[in-house]
């Protein structure tokens, strides 16, 4: 079986409306042949889950930028943690994120500070998905009102946590990334099941460590290509954003 890792927005979802249907016939034809599709994305669960439901999805999936692994129950067979939490609880990273800020002497904004309606309002996502969204546990996603967001990520650093950039927010993490929990979980895969490769889809820079770990990697067009194709040496490109390019990407991948 060949484990596909994918972003969500702006990757197999329109980075604007949100949609995935260009993406259902090859997302339906990845299932059918047994392939694996895991999502992994800073979405936090809630959102995620209902997301995945939509999609008819079965396979784990990696939330809030690493900060958790959600395996079924049963995927990998008895013993196994449904839950590995690889991040740090989220109102230690609220609480840092204040300190960095006032240390930095830049204004932020969290989405522990905005509500359901905000971050519809700056998102585009429908209101009850966006209260999905609200339901953080491993990350925190911010904007940067005022000032320099380099001081801001240097003081974050210094006080021992991480920040990495979105398609349309920084976020603040502790202990993971999406490349360690790609990394532990394409470990179960290949420990429990046959697998021939994998795969990884992304568009945004905190992609990049993520799409170092796979086999084949792959971008999907956005403003940051560019950047990313330095980072990703030997990456390949879709021709087409969003779901589209998706589609593209991994059909070439089954059919190689």
């Amino acid at each position: 079986m060949i484990v596909f890792f994918t972003d969500l927005d702006g990757t197999l979802l329109d980075h604007d409306t949100y949609s995935w249907e260009p993406a259902r016939l090859a997302l339906d034809t990845l299932k059918s042949l047994g392939h694996a599709v895991v999502l992994c994305t800073s979405k936090a669960k809630a959102e995620v889950a209902e997301l995945r439901q939509s999609m008819s999805i079965r396979d784990p999936y990696i939330v809030e930028n690493g900060g958790a692994v959600i395996v079924p129950p049963g995927y990998f067979g008895q013993g196994l943690s449904e839950r590995i939490e690889l991040g740090t609880p989220y109102l230690i990273l609220v609480e840092a994120l204040g300190r960095a800020a006032i240390e930095s002497g830049v204004a932020v904004r969290g989405f522990a500070q905005m509500t359901p309606g905000e971050i519809a309002q700056r998102t585009g996502l429908p209101l009850e998905v966006a209260r999905l969204s609200h339901q953080r546990e491993y990350d925190e996603p911010f904007e940067v009102e005022s000032g320099d967001p380099g001081k801001l990520c240097e003081a974050i650093e210094a006080m021992g946590f991480s920040w990495t950039r979105g398609g349309r927010f920084f976020h603040i993490v502790r202990n993971c990334d999406k490349a360690k929990a790609v990394a532990t979980l394409a470990g179960l895969f290949r420990t429990h099941r046959a697998v021939t490769k994998t795969v990884g889809l992304g568009d945004g820079l905190n992609d990049v460590g993520f799409l170092r770990e796979v086999d084949s990697a792959w971008l999907i067009p956005s403003k940051q290509t560019a950047e990313l194709l330095a980072l990703v040496p030997g990456a390949k490109v879709a021709s087409s954003p969003g779901p589209v390019g998706w589609s593209e990407a991994v059909t070439a991948e089954w059919e190689e």
